[in-house]
Protein backbone atom coordinates (compact mmCIF):
# COMPACT_ATOMS: atom_id res chain seq x y z
CA UNK A 1 0.00 0.00 0.00
CA UNK A 2 1.18 3.33 -1.07
CA UNK A 3 1.21 6.58 1.14
CA UNK A 4 -1.26 8.16 -1.31
CA UNK A 5 -3.80 4.78 -0.71
CA UNK A 6 -3.70 5.35 3.09
CA UNK A 7 -5.17 8.76 2.98
CA UNK A 8 -8.76 9.10 3.43
CA UNK A 9 -10.35 11.30 0.81
CA UNK A 10 -13.55 12.00 3.00
CA UNK A 11 -11.22 13.54 5.82
CA UNK A 12 -8.75 15.70 3.26
CA UNK A 13 -8.28 19.21 5.05
CA UNK A 14 -9.66 21.84 2.94
CA UNK A 15 -6.90 24.12 3.22
CA UNK A 16 -3.38 23.37 3.60
CA UNK A 17 -0.84 25.67 4.07
CA UNK A 18 2.79 25.63 3.19
CA UNK A 19 5.99 27.60 4.41
CA UNK A 20 8.09 26.68 1.93
CA UNK A 21 12.08 26.93 3.50
CA UNK A 22 15.38 25.51 2.89
CA UNK A 23 15.93 26.97 -0.76
CA UNK A 24 19.16 28.39 0.46
CA UNK A 25 20.61 25.79 2.78
CA UNK A 26 19.83 23.22 -0.16
CA UNK A 27 22.05 25.12 -2.83
CA UNK A 28 24.64 25.22 -0.39
CA UNK A 29 25.45 22.01 0.03
CA UNK A 30 25.74 21.54 -3.12
CA UNK A 31 28.04 24.27 -3.69
CA UNK A 32 25.93 26.96 -5.38
CA UNK A 33 24.37 30.39 -4.69
CA UNK A 34 20.98 30.34 -2.77
CA UNK A 35 19.57 31.08 -6.21
CA UNK A 36 20.23 27.56 -7.94
CA UNK A 37 17.75 26.26 -4.56
CA UNK A 38 14.73 28.93 -5.74
CA UNK A 39 14.99 27.28 -9.11
CA UNK A 40 15.40 23.80 -7.76
CA UNK A 41 11.85 24.90 -5.36
CA UNK A 42 10.07 25.61 -8.59
CA UNK A 43 9.99 21.79 -8.94
CA UNK A 44 8.41 20.92 -5.61
CA UNK A 45 6.15 23.52 -6.21
CA UNK A 46 4.93 22.08 -8.83
CA UNK A 47 5.09 18.71 -7.29
CA UNK A 48 3.15 20.10 -4.70
CA UNK A 49 -0.13 22.01 -6.43
CA UNK A 50 -0.37 18.87 -8.85
CA UNK A 51 -0.69 16.44 -5.54
CA UNK A 52 -3.19 19.03 -4.19
CA UNK A 53 -5.21 19.05 -7.38
CA UNK A 54 -5.17 15.09 -7.50
CA UNK A 55 -6.33 14.61 -4.05
CA UNK A 56 -9.48 17.33 -4.36
CA UNK A 57 -7.83 19.19 -2.15
CA UNK A 58 -9.75 22.73 -2.33
CA UNK A 59 -7.43 25.52 -1.16
CA UNK A 60 -3.21 25.37 -1.29
CA UNK A 61 -1.55 28.14 0.02
CA UNK A 62 2.47 28.82 -0.59
CA UNK A 63 4.46 30.91 1.32
CA UNK A 64 6.99 32.35 -1.73
CA UNK A 65 8.13 35.69 -0.56
CA UNK A 66 7.79 37.66 2.64
CA UNK A 67 7.49 41.80 3.54
CA UNK A 68 10.89 40.53 5.37
CA UNK A 69 12.87 38.82 2.91
CA UNK A 70 13.22 42.52 1.17
CA UNK A 71 16.07 42.93 3.85
CA UNK A 72 18.01 40.40 1.57
CA UNK A 73 20.62 41.04 -0.80
CA UNK A 74 19.62 42.90 -3.74
CA UNK A 75 21.22 40.30 -6.23
CA UNK A 76 19.19 37.46 -4.26
CA UNK A 77 16.14 39.69 -4.17
CA UNK A 78 16.51 40.53 -8.61
CA UNK A 79 17.30 37.34 -9.61
CA UNK A 80 13.88 35.88 -7.23
CA UNK A 81 11.67 38.77 -9.27
CA UNK A 82 12.90 37.26 -11.99
CA UNK A 83 12.35 33.59 -11.41
CA UNK A 84 8.83 34.46 -10.52
CA UNK A 85 8.46 36.44 -14.21
CA UNK A 86 9.56 33.69 -15.98
CA UNK A 87 7.54 30.92 -13.68
CA UNK A 88 4.05 33.12 -13.89
CA UNK A 89 4.63 33.28 -17.84
CA UNK A 90 5.56 29.30 -18.17
CA UNK A 91 2.79 28.35 -15.97
CA UNK A 92 -0.18 30.37 -16.85
CA UNK A 93 -1.57 27.19 -19.37
CA UNK A 94 -0.85 24.58 -17.17
CA UNK A 95 -3.20 26.74 -14.59
CA UNK A 96 -5.81 27.03 -16.96
CA UNK A 97 -5.43 23.60 -18.21
CA UNK A 98 -6.12 21.77 -15.04
CA UNK A 99 -8.76 24.27 -13.48
CA UNK A 100 -6.69 25.33 -10.99
CA UNK A 101 -7.36 28.97 -10.32
CA UNK A 102 -4.51 31.60 -8.88
CA UNK A 103 -5.04 34.13 -5.86
CA UNK A 104 -2.68 36.49 -4.48
CA UNK A 105 -2.10 37.90 -1.11
CA UNK A 106 0.42 40.16 0.14
CA UNK A 107 1.14 43.85 -0.38
CA UNK A 108 1.48 43.99 -4.30
CA UNK A 109 2.68 47.95 -4.54
CA UNK A 110 5.69 46.81 -3.18
CA UNK A 111 6.05 44.45 -6.12
CA UNK A 112 7.70 45.02 -9.79
CA UNK A 113 4.84 46.40 -12.17
CA UNK A 114 5.75 43.92 -14.64
CA UNK A 115 5.23 40.99 -12.08
CA UNK A 116 1.89 42.58 -10.62
CA UNK A 117 0.60 43.40 -14.87
CA UNK A 118 1.58 39.36 -15.42
CA UNK A 119 -0.29 38.35 -11.91
CA UNK A 120 -3.52 40.34 -12.23
CA UNK A 121 -3.79 38.91 -16.26
CA UNK A 122 -3.50 35.46 -14.64
CA UNK A 123 -5.79 35.35 -12.12
CA UNK A 124 -8.49 37.29 -14.25
CA UNK A 125 -8.03 34.36 -16.87
CA UNK A 126 -8.42 31.72 -14.26
CA UNK A 127 -11.04 33.41 -12.34
CA UNK A 128 -13.86 31.31 -12.90
CA UNK A 129 -11.55 27.95 -12.81
CA UNK A 130 -13.57 25.34 -10.54
CA UNK A 131 -10.74 23.25 -9.11
CA UNK A 132 -8.27 24.04 -6.84
CA UNK A 133 -7.42 27.42 -5.43
CA UNK A 134 -3.60 28.13 -5.28
CA UNK A 135 -2.79 30.62 -3.20
CA UNK A 136 0.55 32.20 -3.46
CA UNK A 137 1.47 34.93 -0.72
CA UNK A 138 3.89 37.61 -1.94
CA UNK A 139 5.61 40.29 -0.05
CA UNK A 140 3.40 39.21 2.94
CA UNK A 141 3.08 39.11 6.60
CA UNK A 142 0.50 38.52 8.91
CA UNK A 143 1.83 41.66 11.30
CA UNK A 144 1.22 43.81 7.71
CA UNK A 145 -2.59 41.95 6.98
CA UNK A 146 -3.43 42.47 10.77
CA UNK A 147 -2.55 46.35 10.69
CA UNK A 148 -3.89 47.03 7.37
CA UNK A 149 -7.24 45.29 8.21
CA UNK A 150 -7.38 47.48 11.55
CA UNK A 151 -6.67 50.66 9.50
CA UNK A 152 -9.30 50.35 7.30
CA UNK A 153 -11.83 48.86 10.09
CA UNK A 154 -11.34 52.02 11.87
CA UNK A 155 -11.69 54.55 9.13
CA UNK A 156 -15.10 52.56 8.21
CA UNK A 157 -16.16 52.92 11.80
CA UNK A 158 -15.09 56.44 11.80
CA UNK A 159 -17.08 57.37 8.98
CA UNK A 160 -20.10 54.88 10.44
CA UNK A 161 -19.99 52.11 7.60
CA UNK A 162 -19.75 50.07 10.50
CA UNK A 163 -20.38 50.30 14.13
CA UNK A 164 -19.37 47.10 15.74
CA UNK A 165 -16.04 44.94 15.46
CA UNK A 166 -16.21 41.36 15.93
CA UNK A 167 -14.09 38.41 14.82
CA UNK A 168 -16.69 37.38 11.94
CA UNK A 169 -16.16 41.05 10.78
CA UNK A 170 -12.18 41.39 11.11
CA UNK A 171 -12.41 37.90 9.25
CA UNK A 172 -13.77 40.33 6.03
CA UNK A 173 -10.62 43.09 6.21
CA UNK A 174 -8.11 40.06 5.57
CA UNK A 175 -6.93 39.46 2.06
CA UNK A 176 -8.02 35.87 3.08
CA UNK A 177 -11.92 36.96 3.44
CA UNK A 178 -12.71 34.48 0.89
CA UNK A 179 -10.51 32.04 1.76
CA UNK A 180 -11.26 29.40 4.72
CA UNK A 181 -8.58 29.25 7.88
CA UNK A 182 -5.89 26.70 6.97
CA UNK A 183 -6.78 23.24 8.72
CA UNK A 184 -2.95 22.10 8.18
CA UNK A 185 0.21 24.23 8.09
CA UNK A 186 3.03 22.51 6.75
CA UNK A 187 6.89 23.77 7.21
CA UNK A 188 9.91 22.50 5.58
CA UNK A 189 13.64 22.49 6.68
CA UNK A 190 13.62 21.41 10.24
CA UNK A 191 12.75 24.95 11.57
CA UNK A 192 10.26 25.35 14.14
CA UNK A 193 8.59 28.69 13.53
CA UNK A 194 5.57 30.42 11.62
CA UNK A 195 7.43 33.31 10.23
CA UNK A 196 4.81 36.01 10.52
CA UNK A 197 2.96 33.60 8.21
CA UNK A 198 -1.40 33.48 8.24
CA UNK A 199 -0.99 33.56 12.57
CA UNK A 200 -4.95 34.91 12.93
CA UNK A 201 -6.05 32.40 10.01
CA UNK A 202 -4.01 29.14 11.95
CA UNK A 203 -5.28 29.96 15.36
CA UNK A 204 -6.50 26.10 15.12
CA UNK A 205 -4.21 24.65 12.18
CA UNK A 206 -2.39 21.29 12.87
CA UNK A 207 1.71 22.10 12.29
CA UNK A 208 3.24 19.90 10.63
CA UNK A 209 7.00 20.24 10.72
CA UNK A 210 9.83 18.16 8.55
CA UNK A 211 13.06 18.59 8.20
CA UNK A 212 13.13 18.08 4.25
CA UNK A 213 14.44 20.62 2.45
CA UNK A 214 11.73 22.32 0.06
CA UNK A 215 13.84 21.17 -3.59
CA UNK A 216 13.26 17.93 -1.91
CA UNK A 217 9.88 18.03 -1.32
CA UNK A 218 8.32 15.28 -3.12
CA UNK A 219 3.94 14.47 -3.58
CA UNK A 220 4.83 11.61 -1.02
CA UNK A 221 6.12 14.60 1.70
CA UNK A 222 2.79 15.83 1.40
CA UNK A 223 0.79 12.29 1.56
CA UNK A 224 2.90 11.63 4.69
CA UNK A 225 1.55 15.39 6.04
CA UNK A 226 -2.04 14.99 5.06
CA UNK A 227 -1.66 11.40 6.88
CA UNK A 228 -0.33 12.69 10.01
CA UNK A 229 -2.98 15.58 10.19
CA UNK A 230 -5.92 12.43 9.82
CA UNK A 231 -4.36 10.56 13.04
CA UNK A 232 -4.89 13.84 14.91
CA UNK A 233 -7.51 14.63 17.11
CA UNK A 234 -9.16 18.41 16.37
CA UNK A 235 -11.20 19.52 19.42
CA UNK A 236 -11.34 22.94 19.00
CA UNK A 237 -11.44 23.72 22.70
CA UNK A 238 -13.40 21.16 23.71
CA UNK A 239 -13.20 17.54 25.18
CA UNK A 240 -12.20 14.39 23.48
CA UNK A 241 -15.89 12.94 24.56
CA UNK A 242 -17.65 16.11 22.98
CA UNK A 243 -16.29 15.64 20.09
CA UNK A 244 -17.10 12.16 19.44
Amino acid sequence: MTLKDKIITSKLPKHVAVIMDGNGRWAKERGYERIFGHQNGVKAVKNTVEAAAELGIGYLTLFAFSKENWCRPRSEIDALMDLMASTINSETETLIKNNIRLIIIGDLNSLPDKIVSKLREVTEATKNNTGLKLVIALSYSARWEITEAAGKIAEDYKTGKIKEVDEKLFCKYLSTAEIPDPELLIRTSGEYRLSNFLLWQIAYAELFFTKTLWPDFSKEDLYQAIINFQNRERRFGKTSEQTD
